[in-house]
């Protein structure tokens, strides 16, 4: 049984990494997909992937008013959402001592403003018993050499978990947190050298990085009726990394 089918979702940065495997994972499960992306060549080709159930659209979300449009397809379209995943993100690496401020604003733009406008926006649009998860990451707890701005943009994201769990009781949604470990996207495999790769490998309980879907299919229960006690949790994806 399709465990989101009727359900409509909402998959902020869904078109490539972990978005768009966990886009394709709510398609499946019976969703209707509504999927944000900045670059609109990339955003074209996840949605040509994906078929007619999914939707997507040019949105930065760091823009409030790109938000303010996109919701209001997602209203004329289907009127209401189900499932939120505030997974659009960026890292760069910059060493502690070359960190600017360009960086710290690009990142935080993106990561905390964009993660909180891009739910706050959409509660005349949650349904009742909504499932809104943030992607955070286990660098919120273990940042790397390099990586201290966008591990602090990731902690400040599990954080708003917490309040919004508390705040979000009047209208009945609930708020749970994704922490991926190193997981094998384009996105990952630009930032570091082959080097950090087979080091990070090293260093995971498991041996080996995450797949996309891996991390999907922990959203796709966070989305579905089988968590519908879970709120303001943490689930860590990482292969133990961050645990022991």
């Amino acid at each position: 049984m399709a465990v989101l089918k009727d359900k409509v979702a909402v998959v902020t940065g869904g078109s490539s990494g972990i978005g768009l495997a966990t886009a394709r994972a709510f398609r499946d499960e019976g969703a209707k997909v509504f999927i944000t992306g900045r670059r609109k060549d990339a955003l074209d080709a996840a949605v040509a992937e994906l078929g007619a159930s999914v939707t997507g659209a040019v949105c930065d979300v760091s823009v409030p008013a790109e938000l303010d449009a996109f919701y209001e397809t997602v209203r004329g379209q289907a009127g209401r959402i189900d499932v939120l995943v505030a997974n659009a993100g960026i890292g760069t690496v910059a060493p502690f001592g070359e960190v600017t401020e360009d960086l710290i604003d690009s990142i935080f733009a993106i990561n905390v403003k964009g993660t909180i406008f891009t739910l706050q926006q959409a509660l005349p649009l949650l349904s009742a018993n909504a499932s809104v998860i943030l992607t955070s990451s286990t660098a919120a707890t273990r940042p790397n050499q390099g990586l201290e701005v966008y591990a602090a943009s990731k902690a400040a994201v599990r954080n708003l978990a917490r309040g919004w769990a508390l705040s979000s009781r009047a209208q009945g949604f609930r708020v749970n947190v994704v922490s991926p470990g190193a997981t094998r996207t384009a996105g990952l495999l630009e930032l570091i050298t082959p080097e950090m790769l087979k080091e990070t490998e090293g260093v995971v309980p498991l041996g080996r990085l995450a797949e996309p879907e891996e991390i999907a299919a922990v959203t796709t229960f966070l989305a579905s009726d089988a968590s519908s006690y879970v709120n303001g949790a943490e689930f860590s994806a990482d292969g133990g990394y961050a645990q022991v």
